[in-house]
């Protein structure tokens, strides 16, 4: 049994005016604390991206890498719906990850 993930994200800012799509070999509430206590250098530091309103998962690293190419490929608008069919009211994820 494969205990292994990766995962491809989309985060927000508190006005959910930004969004940062990611993905990572880690376990995904480990990322997202790295994002939340601002110690991922770059966009989302900058930006004050910390929010989790959607991911995905998968089994391998591949997969992830080219989901998040197709996701970030996509305009706004298809991102806002990807969020809103998994979490319409765009709460913050973190707290529901295991």
């Amino acid at each position: 049994m494969q205990d292994k993930y990766s995962y491809v994200y989309i985060l927000t800012n508190y006005t959910n005016t930004v969004l940062y799509t990611g993905s990572t070999g880690k376990e995904l509430r480990e990322r997202v604390w790295e994002h939340k206590e601002k110690l991922v250098e770059g966009f989302t530091k900058h930006y004050n991206v910390n929010k989790l309103v959607y991911y995905e998962v998968f089994g391998d690293l591949e997969a992830a890498l080219n989901r998040e190419s197709q996701i970030k490929a996509g305009s706004r608008a298809k991102k806002v719906k990807l969020i809103e069919c998994m979490n319409p009211e765009w709460n913050d994820l973190y707290n529901t990850l295991d």
